[in-house]
């Protein structure tokens, strides 16, 4: 019998909105793991300069004159201390109560958003990019800094957690970005280090930039149901699979098929990361979904939501 878990209050939440936050689950203590993981890769980065695209990729804005990092690729694989977090029996009890007792980590990335930048990312929802057999997937966000508006702390799109969103240009290409408007109010998910995010692989989300003094980082596991198998569609799906681990419970053979139905995107060039993507898709002049923060009226209802 588990230790830890959601409650029924914070699993309903879920079910309906597509998401549910979890304040301070982790303790500072705890989060030094990945405190000291950072310091180990950002070090091993500047002493092989060579391999340096293969573990994390830089802001294209200078800061004080400096590159610096927005993402570390593959933070479970890099480090015991991220598999020490991914792995916590606090962590996985509430993965359990959201997918069930078989789980795989199917991807993770740790967002760096440091202060003065940190790069915008537009909504989005996370399943398009790795279509599977069914939506038992939960995106996990684990905040290590404080998170706020200011620096630029996640945003989601409740109750829209139900199909697949428009994510193309006009040729129908992937742009890795909501094309379709959305009569929605996004709310602004703030927190102290240490809490999770729960988010269903549907729902729509994303955010501002960085223009605060403080970084705001944020470690990313995607947990997913062992039965629960991705979709081919192309090179994409090999890259992503080469950095999923089974993490609790069996390994079924058989795939289990259920949820929306599942649209194969379409790419026109490789990806190298959802930043990229994006970047090159509003070069091209694609479509997106705005932030209500680009809306008055949208930003002044989002701020009457939050004294509410």
């Amino acid at each position: 019998m588990k230790s830890y878990g959601l409650t029924e209050e914070q699993l309903k939440h879920y079910r309906e909105n597509g998401f549910v936050v979890v304040p301070e689950m982790f303790d500072l203590d705890e989060l030094r793991a990945a405190e000291n993981a950072i310091n180990d890769l950002a070090q091993q980065a500047v002493n092989d300069p060579v391999n340096l695209a293969e573990v994390l990729e830089l802001e294209p804005e200078l800061v004080g004159g400096k590159r610096v990092p927005r993402r570390i690729y593959n933070p479970f694989l890099a480090h015991e201390g991220f598999r020490s977090i991914a792995t916590h029996e606090k962590l996985l009890g509430c993965i359990e109560d959201l997918v069930g007792p078989n789980i795989d980590c199917q991807h993770s990335k740790l967002n760096m958003k440091p202060a003065h930048v940190g790069s915008v990312v537009e909504w989005h929802q996370d399943l398009p990019f790795f279509p599977h057999t069914n939506d038992d997937l939960v995106s996990t966000l684990v905040y290590l800094d404080e998170a706020t508006q200011d620096n630029g702390c996640l945003q989601v799109m409740p109750r829209m957690h139900g199909s697949f969103l428009e994510h193309v240009d006009e040729d129908g290409y992937f742009t890795g970005m909501i094309s379709q408007q959305l009569d929605a109010t996004p709310i602004p998910l703030e927190g102290q280090a240490g809490s999770v995010i729960f988010m269903h692989p549907l729902t729509p989300h994303g955010s501002l930039p960085n223009r605060s003094p403080n970084a705001r980082r944020t470690l990313i596991f995607e947990f997913r149901a062992s039965d629960s198998f991705p979709i081919y569609f192309g090179e994409l799906t090999h890259r992503n699979e080469q950095t999923a681990v089974h993490v609790q419970g069996d390994q079924p053979r058989t795939a289990r098929v259920g949820g929306p139905t599942p649209v194969m995107p379409l790419l026109r060039d490789s990806i190298a990361s959802i930043y990229d993507l994006q970047e090159r898709s509003k070069v091209k002049g694609a479509k997106r979904s705005k932030f209500a923060a680009e809306n008055k009226e949208a930003k002044e209802e989002m701020l009457n939501h939050d004294k509410r």
